[in-house]
């Protein structure tokens, strides 16, 4: 442990060692993260001279299988609103999440002085691009039911400040772990948004519009349910056209 405080007694095998085996074995992506900072950290170190090199680069990190990301089941949307209280920050974290459509982080960082007209205004951090989202009725009764003890619409415990990521995504994993939902993330939630607009016939130009990304992202996060629709179009065809000779 004090060897991370004292960079020169830091070596390659530590940084395998305390970050790669004892963090990776059940949270591989932390681990992978860990060896990142600290490849950071140790090359200021050899900026400021305090080494003449970097134990951390080339550490190995962890190799996973990624997966992509899905939207959650209407069976486990429906589990998780059961799971969780309407005044609950946890099921208010997730109507905004599906209702605006937006990035965790933008969720986050919304203030009650945002909701304007019946709808969030948004400024997203990554694009800094600027979205009027109109209000859902399920998102608005989670929004009546919630307590104002901050300028944040997602406060800290105390409701000092806003809700820290960190401290959102274990509460939300509390839940997913309850329902059984550890395959869906808070990530996931925005994957729902795109499609369900998707499914209610909006063309992408109209999903960009509430989520703010890019015609590939469009396409990227309603890939598969997108392919869902049209092959049902096109058996319905196969079928109609068989009825018709």
């Amino acid at each position: 442990m004090y060897r991370f405080a004292i960079p020169y007694l830091l070596h390659s095998k530590h940084c395998s060692k305390e970050t790669g085996t004892k963090t990776g074995q059940d949270q591989p992506y932390f681990a992978n993260y860990a060896i990142r900072v600290l490849r950071i950290l140790m090359e200021h170190c050899v900026d400021l001279g305090w080494r003449d090199d970097n134990p951390a680069k080339g550490v190995s990190e962890i190799k996973t299988q990624k997966s992509e990301r899905e939207p959650w089941p209407i069976e486990l949307l429906d589990a998780y609103r059961a799971s969780c209280s309407i005044e609950s920050r946890e099921r208010l974290v997730m109507e905004l999440c599906i209702g605006t459509g937006q990035r965790i982080g933008d969720v986050l960082e919304m203030r009650w002085s945002d909701i304007q007209d019946g709808a969030v205004y948004v400024r997203q951090n990554k694009t800094s691009k600027e979205l009027w989202v109109p209000i859902l009725p399920e998102l608005q009764i989670a929004l009546n039911a919630a307590s104002r003890h901050s300028l944040f619409i997602l406060t800290n415990e105390r409701g000092t400040n806003r809700w820290s990521y960190r401290g959102a995504s274990q509460a939300v994993r509390k839940v997913r772990e309850q329902i059984g939902a550890l395959d869906f993330d808070i990530h996931s939630w925005r994957y729902n948004a795109a499609c369900e607009l998707l499914e209610a016939g909006c063309d992408d130009d109209l999903i960009a519009a509430v989520t703010g990304q890019s015609p590939a992202m469009v396409l990227h996060y309603t890939k598969k349910v997108r392919q869902k629709i049209r092959a049902r179009q096109a058996q319905q065809k196969r079928t109609e056209q068989k009825q018709n000779v």
